[in-house]
């Protein structure tokens, strides 16, 4: 009886065995179908690509355009403003020179004044406590004994 069951298990094992075998089993049709499909999608992604890579590169050349257009509308009117208007009028509607407006603008950080807010509270000493600390901004005071708090007697 035992050598029955023995074989009886042993049948079931290999019924099982052949059943998960032929499931994970993947034919070479299915891997060729797969290896297509990997190749179909990185020649999408590099198309994509070339595609993102081209459309930033005609916004640059379309944003410096359109720059040296600006360039060229603000020369004309600095032109235009010094030719038909009073050198007063003129030099409060526009730089002297034509091309101030476009020029890097590192004399308005020394000429002004503002600081930008700091997402930190300054320190006044190194010995100072942080504004995030817990007792920061609480003063120590003497404990209170339970003798000196008056009693206030309910009606």
């Amino acid at each position: 009886m035992t050598w029955l069951i023995g074989i009886g298990g042993l049948a079931l094992g290999l019924i099982i065995g052949v059943l998960v075998a032929s499931r994970l089993n993947a034919s070479p049709s299915r891997i060729r179908e797969l290896e297509t499909q990997i190749r179909q999608l990185t020649d999408t992604h590099a198309e994509y690509k070339d595609s993102v890579s081209d459309h930033f590169s005609m916004t640059a050349e379309l944003v410096q355009h359109m720059t040296e257009s600006y360039r060229d509308v603000y020369q004309h009117l600095a032109s235009g403003a010094q030719d038909l208007c009073s050198n007063e009028v003129a030099s409060k509607l526009l730089p002297t020179e034509s091309d101030a407006v476009f020029e890097a603008t590192g004399n308005a950080e020394e000429s002004n004044p503002l600081i930008p807010p700091r997402d930190y509270a300054a320190k006044q000493s190194p010995d100072q406590k942080g504004a995030l600390a817990e007792d920061f901004g609480i003063e120590k005071t003497k404990p209170v004994n339970d003798e000196e708090i008056p009693i206030q007697q309910s009606k």
